[in-house]
């Protein structure tokens, strides 16, 4: 048998079921414990019956004529109506008996005391004087009713009490593992880069050093990716100043050198500074998004973050004529970082300005539920390649420049704050390119 994969719903189905087991069990040794006190107690009244009888019917016959042996003491109010009797004498000639008794059902007592019939208990036994000896035998199915009757009453509360033992089980079962679903319910709300900690209040003794177990894993899985994500963050930011004092030396050479090969070749180092620059800024936006800090701790409004980013790339160039906007007319809340949401939006335009078609315009489109759309017409993507764009440092199929961190960026960050990514290529339109919709809460 296949267990169920819930351990509450293994202890409830493993305790109720070992309670109707025992439950049945009981029963059955109970039935058979009053079985057996029950034969014992009509054996008891048979027994005191045959002796009720015996001097009466002694009695009865001295007082009558020898010649009225169709005499039953039925007429006397002797009688049972379930027990049946036959009176003999010494010489074995039947004196007294019941109405329509059948003699062959006294065939089987031939000694005195209890035995068995075919269809009768028996009992046999002799007058002091050794001259009347009666035998009265009682229905062996008499009997097996009033013990069915027993058993039907002890087996029919089992009915109602196995079902209430076994919900009471499941509650009981329940009620203890509160502590495990207060548990759950933490982790559930935490957000994916928080590893602090876990410390509900009355632990059970046997969670207790599994929940210290996993409070100690985490306390090392958070310092190797805090460890990881300041060596990437502080290698960054300590290459910007290098970077950029190699670039000026760069610029300043070519500007002064009047070799045209040595302007060739300066160039070429102003284009490889100019590309490693970008990519230490995007591994430092990567270690952001990768961080804890990435909801605000209130809400805010999206609109004019998004406004100042499309302003950054009308000042800068960036081919900003090609970015088109549209904003809903009220205020979009949200309880992402306005900063992470500043490094998303960029990233996504700046993937579509740079690996789109040049000729068309990239779409962007916040809605009043906080979705975000950016859509960029270009070449078709294939299937394979467009699940692997959130990853790491992986490009398409493109000539483009690029470190091949913008979407695995964005896709972090909407990771980061509870939200979810979808790529669409081609677009829900149908056009060939590129859409990136984020939900932002």
């Amino acid at each position: 048998m296949r267990l169920p994969g819930s351990l509450q719903t293994r202890l409830a189905l493993m305790l109720g079921l070992g309670i109707a087991i025992v439950w049945t069990v009981a029963t059955i040794f109970t039935s058979l414990s009053i079985t057996h006190e029950m034969g014992q107690v009509f054996d008891a009244s048979l027994k005191e019956t045959a002796q009720r009888i015996l001097p009466l019917a002694e009695q009865e016959i001295s007082d009558r004529s020898s010649d009225d042996d169709d005499f039953t003491l039925e007429e006397t109010g002797l009688s049972d109506d379930m027990l049946v009797y036959i009176i003999t004498d010494s010489g074995g000639s039947v004196r007294l008996r019941s109405r329509d008794t059948d003699a062959k059902i006294f065939q089987s007592a031939t000694t005195d005391g209890f035995s068995n019939g075919p269809t009768h208990r028996l009992y046999r036994e002799t007058n002091a004087r050794g001259t009347l000896t009666i035998i009265i035998a009682d229905p062996l199915s008499h009997r097996q009713e009033a013990t069915s009757e027993a058993f039907v009453a002890l087996i029919s509360p089992l009915a109602y009490l196995v079902p209430l033992s076994m919900l009471g089980v499941w509650l009981v079962v329940r009620f203890s593992f509160r502590s495990l679903r207060r548990i759950r319910s933490e982790i559930e709300a935490r957000g994916s880069g928080d590893l602090s900690p876990i410390f509900p209040e009355n632990m059970p003794a046997e969670i207790k050093p599994v929940l210290n177990e996993v409070n100690n894993l985490m306390k090392r899985v958070a310092r190797a990716i805090e460890s990881e994500r300041n060596f990437a963050a502080n290698s960054a930011h300590e290459l910007r100043t290098p970077i950029a004092a190699a670039l000026a030396q760069t610029q300043r050479l070519i500007a002064e050198s009047s070799d045209l090969h040595t302007r060739e070749r300066a160039i070429q180092v102003e284009t490889a500074l100019n590309r490693l620059a970008a990519l230490s800024e995007k591994l430092m936006q990567l270690a952001k998004s990768e961080g804890a800090a990435l909801i605000g701790t209130n809400k805010s409004d999206l609109v004019p973050v998004l406004d100042l980013v499309v302003e950054d790339f009308l000042r800068l160039g960036h081919e900003a004529e090609r970015i088109r906007i549209q904003r809903p007319q009220g205020a979009v809340m949200a309880s992402i970082d306005p900063n992470a949401f500043a490094i998303l939006l960029r990233n996504l335009i700046e993937n579509g300005l740079r690996h789109g078609d040049p000729d068309k315009p990239v779409s962007v489109y916040l809605s009043p539920m906080a979705e975000l759309r950016v859509r960029s017409p270009g070449p078709e993507i294939p299937r394979q390649t467009l699940d692997t764009l959130t990853r790491p440092f992986v490009r398409g199929n493109t000539m483009a420049s690029g470190t091949g961190l913008g979407l695995a960026i964005v896709a972090s960050i909407a990771k980061g704050i509870g939200g979810s990514i979808a790529l669409h290529a081609p677009m829900r339109n149908g056009e060939s390119g590129l859409e990136v919709v984020v939900n932002l809460v």
